[in-house]
């Protein structure tokens, strides 16, 4: 039964990213984790995985529709991807089983990365539902490549670490630092996301032991999700959609903080 359920997740879990060019990873990680028993470790990992595959699906769909950004996406990507299979490889095993102790109380890795991570869906719940104005300045403007790379290596450090694609950080990156229309920043998030996340999960390949048969099942329904959902956008206002998710992700970034700290 949880399988099932977990295979329907995977469903709606293609829709949100087809739809919002992000947040599959905050609905996979849980999903993963609560619904389907891994550890977070391993949950994020398969999140790189599955998120990835899916994305670049959606990826070829929004270019099609001449909604990708090719050379500002790319100019993210690289950075992004090298902090990210960084992050894997390297960060995530050195850090230790347990943190510290505190009387009866252990706070362990794996605590550590899914509150982490609900702190990152919390944020990001409230960039989404609250009102953004737009950035007033010249449609030409193109920052330097400096800034898009600091950035760049910022949120894909960050993404590694929570096994994140990174879309639910990219497309707001991408409306206000590179001044992208919404509908074309979702489409160039998907780019980056499928780099960071297929590259950042090669550095998981080498230290964990990959359950492939559960995991391709898994991207596949995820990826007719995205084509679902990729046509769905057309029609439902990009607006409605993002302030929805952001309070659903908003719940289950409080639920997640409870769950660890508390339980």
């Amino acid at each position: 039964m949880e399988s099932i359920i977990g295979y329907f997740g995977a469903l709606i879990i293609g829709l949100v990213i087809g739809l919002l060019g992000g947040g599959g990873s905050i609905l996979t990680v849980p999903l993963l984790v609560y619904l389907l028993a891994y550890n977070p470790v391993v949950a994020t990992a398969y999140s790189l995985f599955v998120v990835g595959s899916s994305s670049l699906v959606g990826a070829i769909q929004k270019y099609k529709d001449g909604n990708v950004d090719i050379k500002t996406g790319l100019a993210f990507s690289f950075p992004s991807f090298i902090a990210v299979y960084l992050s894997r490889r390297f960060l995530v095993p050195w850090i230790p089983d347990e943190i510290f102790t505190l009387n009866s109380f252990i706070f362990t890795k794996d605590m550590l990365i899914m509150t982490f991570f609900a702190l990152i869906m919390f944020l990001a719940a409230i960039s989404m539902i609250k009102k953004q104005k737009r950035d007033l300045r010249s449609l030409d403007y193109k920052q330097p490549y400096l800034k898009t790379f600091i950035q760049g290596l910022v949120i894909g450090i960050i993404t590694g670490f929570i096994g994140a694609g990174g879309g639910f950080l990219y497309v707001p990156a991408l409306v206000l630092w590179a001044n992208l229309p919404m509908k074309k920043a979702v489409g160039t998030s998907l780019v980056i996301v499928a780099f960071n996340s297929l590259i950042g999960f090669t550095g998981d390949m080498q230290t964990l032991k990959i359950d492939w048969e559960f995991l391709l099942i898994f991207s596949a329904i995820t990826i007719v999700g995205v084509l679902i959902g990729g046509r769905l956008s057309n029609f439902i206002p990009n607006k409605i959609l993002k302030k929805g998710f952001g309070y659903l992700i908003l719940i289950m970034s409080i639920y997640i903080l409870l769950k660890e700290l508390y339980y």
